[in-house]
């Protein structure tokens, strides 16, 4: 009784193990997933605020914030590109080695051109503006470079398969049709025998004889119940039942 009773105690205290690992999973899920939408959803505030101020103020201060912009944009496809296709091509660990790297002089650029934002002196921030473009185009082309590598790559592979599945049906539907294929001609007979005056007799037109009317033609093989009965012929025997 009392280890029946042990017995029931652990699978008690398993139990609530089970049950407490199980709910904290949930929650950081549930907590990972609301940070997610949060991030997603200051990111979309952030980017329409950028593009409102690279549209609405003139000179470096809406320079600004469109660099920003376009820095943003270009990391952020570039990141989805190289994620989404590492988890399915193992050469593409390298790119995203690169391109993390590549994020640390990117987010270093977009935290020093948020700060110019509230620059008071536009002379100084006009001075500095060509640099910080050539910054920005130098980090930009060099994740664009990455992500369209990444895409001609997928693609490549994606024309590779299509053309080995195009063949693989095109033999397929050849097996189907078989029976549509040509019959291979028969083998032609044997010359015929040319007698002595030159005329072959299988071939050549029978001129009937004066009075007489053309034979028909019988067959090589007379059916059996067309075949004549002669009287010296015997009856055949039954078969023996025993």
């Amino acid at each position: 009784m009392e280890a029946v009773v042990a017995v029931f105690a652990v699978l008690f205290v398993l139990c609530l193990v089970l049950g407490a690992y199980a709910t904290v999973k949930a929650v950081g899920a549930a907590k990972r997933g609301v940070d997610r939408t949060i991030s997603q959803a200051r990111r979309a505030v952030e980017d329409q605020t950028l593009r409102a101020k690279s549209l609405g103020r003139p000179g470096p201060a809406g320079e600004l914030a469109e660099l920003r912009l376009t820095l943003r944009t270009s990391m952020r496809a570039t990141q989805d590109a190289l994620y989404a296709g590492a988890a399915e091509d193992e050469s593409l660990k390298e790119s995203v080695a690169l391109f993390e790297r590549l994020s640390a002089y990117g987010q270093q650029l977009d935290a020093e051109l948020k700060r110019l934002e509230g620059e008071p002196n536009r002379a100084t921030l006009a001075e500095r503006l060509p640099g910080l473009r050539e910054r920005t185009l130098r980090i930009t082309d060099s994740a664009d470079s990455l992500r369209w590598a990444a895409h001609d790559r997928a693609r490549r592979f994606a024309e590779d398969d299509l053309d080995m599945l195009s063949a693989q049906i095109d033999v397929e539907a050849d097996a189907l049709r078989h029976w549509t294929s040509p019959e291979p001609a028969a083998a032609p007979g044997p010359w015929p025998e040319t007698p002595a005056d030159g005329q072959d007799r299988r071939t050549a037109p029978q001129t009937p004889r004066p009075g007489s009317a053309p034979e028909a033609a019988r067959p090589a093989i007379t059916p059996p119940g067309r075949r004549p009965v002669y009287s010296w012929q015997k009856k055949p025997r039954p078969e023996s039942t025993t």
